[in-house]
């Protein structure tokens, strides 16, 4: 589609941003970008915790240079929250405590999200009456700031900046593939990532001093070997639980747009040219 639309393509996966994190990502390896200038991917060093925040101020920029240059932008990834961090900019606020987030992430993964949602209630229940329980990426933001702060989230809203302009410009597409295949898919690309290095990719990175607790290596296809290497799991555990874990995330996904405003769906995979032709009939339309 870039290369059709003279577009440029801004990275909107909250893994991709990474330098160093390389296998379990399905960067596009720079051969293959066929001359598309491709933004906001793997610049940021594994030790940062780069937020939606970062990301969102960051994509105003380059949307502003690239629509400078007469060209479409791109927003390309499946990190929801970056996405609605452009939309709806959070108010200024005091850099996460990292300790406080691992103690919530703890809680979520042990107790399950709605746990989150309960105590959000029990704490700040103007801002867990307008948020899902399943919705733990805001729901936990809004703990995480109740907790530094010492005020509620919701007192705290009212100073949410205003949208770039940009944002009401937004055309948000996303892919429905068949879910069987899709899960087959994510079962196959996590065996070619372990066979491809993945454990020792992480191990790496962990002697030079990347924390285990960064937001790097607590992501998806990486947390499980971070286990794995501490001895908290077996390799066969870690590698079963990634695909578990990633074929969950895209279930999530796929609700998490289910409930986003004005989200048009086409049916199947983007590697499809009936896929590809309707996207592109799509943006024909609006252009």
């Amino acid at each position: 589609m870039a290369l059709r639309f003279r577009g440029e393509i801004i990275n909107c996966d909250s893994v991709q941003v990474y330098r160093e994190i390389e296998i379990a990502t399905a960067k596009v390896p720079f051969e293959e970008r066929c001359g598309v200038a491709h933004h906001l991917i793997d610049f940021v060093p594994p030790e940062v915790n780069y937020t939606a925040g970062d990301w969102a101020r960051a994509c105003v920029e380059k949307i502003e240079e690239i629509e400078g240059r007469g060209h479409l932008a791109f927003l390309v990834g499946g990190t929801g929250f970056y996405l609605r961090a452009l939309r709806h900019p959070f108010f200024p606020s005091q850099p996460t405590n990292e300790n406080l987030r691992r103690r919530l992430t703890e809680i979520r993964e042990r107790h399950g999200a709605e746990h989150l949602h309960k105590m959000l209630r029990k704490l700040d229940p103007a801002s867990a009456s307008k948020l899902y329980p399943r919705d733990w990426p805001r729901v936990q933001r809004a703990l995480e700031v109740l907790f530094q702060t010492g005020r509620a989230f919701s007192e705290q809203q009212p100073a949410r900046p205003a949208p770039h302009e940009s944002a009401a410009r937004i055309h948000v597409l996303a892919l429905n593939p068949p879910r069987a295949e899709l899960y087959k898919g994510i079962n196959a690309r996590t065996e070619t990532h372990f066979n491809a290095g993945l454990v020792d990719e992480v191990r790496t990175l962990l002697e030079r001093g990347v924390p285990a607790e960064s937001s790097a290596l607590g992501s998806h296809g990486y947390r499980r070997v971070v286990e794995s290497l501490r001895g908290q799991r077996t390799l066969a555990s870690a590698i079963e639980q990634t695909k578990l874990d990633v074929r969950h995330y895209a279930k999530r996904q796929i609700t998490w747009f289910r409930r986003e405003p004005g989200v048009v769906w086409f049916d199947g995979f983007g590697t499809e040219a009936r896929v590809q032709q309707q996207v592109a009939e799509y943006i024909e339309r609006q252009k």
